[in-house]
């Protein structure tokens, strides 16, 4: 990547969280305090606060932008349930800091930049993809209207095609689990590829719809607690769960919410919005199971042998090495929500499965732990604190950023979370 596309991209990025409060209101920026999202004028200033951290602080030696920076936005100091309660900026001067902090990280990138600062601006601006993805749920999460992004769709791209049922078989082997030194870039929790048996296992070519899951649902499966773990049902209890998050009967008819507005049930599109727990009873209940990272990274890249074999050559798209465009893959707001899930067949794996890049993000059976050979990234606090107590998705979904997902990219959350944009695919018992 070159300078000039780097910085690009650091804009780029920037100008995506802008356009996703743009139309916001000041009361809805501060918004009510929820234990699931932050206070969106916080957000978008711990944006800048990370680049000016990182960037032009660490990597620069550059001072401060604001004095009091790190007493506003510093994530891993500052309690989540008390960001409402900080003296934030005023709007305009949270877009000032913003706006300083983006200026002057383009600045140090026209200067003769060093390795350590081109690190720094690419890893500031992935992770404010993480953020805008945020930004977007948290508009769901609020019932919100949807964002106005100007993004020009192409129904060609992006319409119909319905289900996509069955299963594909896929041989055992030995995988090379996790990312190698020679990949562009790399985070900590990939580090290091390393073999991992995989048994023979059939995964479906797609992730389960909105009409399989109802089936679920209608089949009295949230009422049922021998499809529960224990930690699934004392949530389901907690919350009194009786159905996914924004869903809603309206006579003998399931709806459900996007951002502001009520759809019936969309039957070809992913099911969206289902914590760990609810995937895993609805496994179950299915007699299914979920993939192991493993099974799934093996699925979205692993190439054949020309015996039918797993081979050592791993794609970083599940459809080979070109980047990824709307023809292949539901990223990028895009499609403004997600497709059907037999759409998109340009961007099969080499097993003939079904959007594993994109639309949503997929639950693993997998744990959240290090790799052996695990090296922490210099901001400490993105894998380490959170090893074992979280669950592996991966794969991403319609708002995550292509620039930032691959194969072996693993993203994490605790079971519980059902605001975040996340379905589920399963497998053969």
């Amino acid at each position: 990547m070159s300078l000039e596309e780097l910085g690009n991209h650091v804009a780029d990025a920037r100008a995506r969280a802008l356009d996703l409060m743009s139309n916001l209101s000041d009361e809805q920026l501060l918004g009510p305090k929820l234990d699931c999202v932050n206070p969106g004028r916080w957000e978008i200033g711990h944006h800048a606060w990370f680049q000016s951290q990182w960037v032009l602080r660490n990597a620069a030696g550059q001072d401060r932008v604001r004095a009091d920076e790190d007493y506003l936005y510093d994530s891993m100091e500052i309690d989540h349930a008390t960001r409402w309660d900080l003296p934030l900026p005023s709007r305009p001067d949270t877009l000032g800091y913003v706006d300083e902090v983006l200026q002057r990280t383009l600045a140090v990138l026209r200067d003769n930049p060093s390795d350590e600062v081109v690190y720094h601006a690419l890893y500031s601006t992935l992770h404010e993809d993480m953020h805008t993805e945020a930004l977007t749920y948290t508009r769901q999460t609020h019932g919100w209207p949807a964002p106005t992004l100007g993004i020009e769709i192409d129904p060609d791209d992006v319409g119909g095609n319905g289900p996509l049922p069955g299963d594909v078989e896929i041989p055992g082997g030995a995988l090379q689990l996790g990312s190698s030194p020679v990949d562009p870039f790399v985070f900590d929790n990939e580090k290091w590829a390393h073999p991992v048996a995989v048994a023979p296992f059939s995964i479906a070519r797609a992730a389960l719809t909105q009409a399989e899951f109802a089936e679920f649902v209608d089949a009295g499966g949230y009422t049922d607690a021998k499809y529960w773990t224990d930690a699934g049902w004392e949530w389901r209890q907690s919350r009194e769960a009786e159905h996914p998050l924004h869903w809603r009967r309206n006579g003998q008819e399931w709806q459900r919410r996007h951002f502001d507005t009520w759809h019936g049930l969309e039957p070809h599109l992913p099911i969206i919005h289902v914590n760990w727990f609810e995937a895993d009873a609805y496994c179950r209940w299915a007699d299914r199971r979920l993939p192991s990272e493993a099974e799934w990274e093996t699925a979205a890249a692993v190439e054949p042998t020309p015996d039918g074999g797993l081979s050592q050559d791993k794609r970083p798209y599940p459809w080979g090495e070109g980047s990824p465009s709307p023809q292949v893959a539901n990223l990028d707001w895009h499609a403004m929500g997600t497709v059907d899930v037999g759409a998109l067949g340009g961007g099969d794996s080499p097993w003939g499965c079904r959007q594993m890049i994109g639309n949503v993000w997929e639950w693993t059976s997998t744990d959240f732990g290090p790799f052996p050979g695990f090296e922490v990234d210099p901001y400490e606090d993105y894998s380490l604190p959170w090893f074992h107590t979280r669950k592996v998705m991966r794969g991403g979904c319609w708002v995550t950023r292509s620039r930032l997902i691959r194969t072996q990219y693993r993203n994490f959350m605790t079971p519980d979370r059902r605001d975040v944009l996340t379905g589920f695919r399963t497998c053969a018992r």
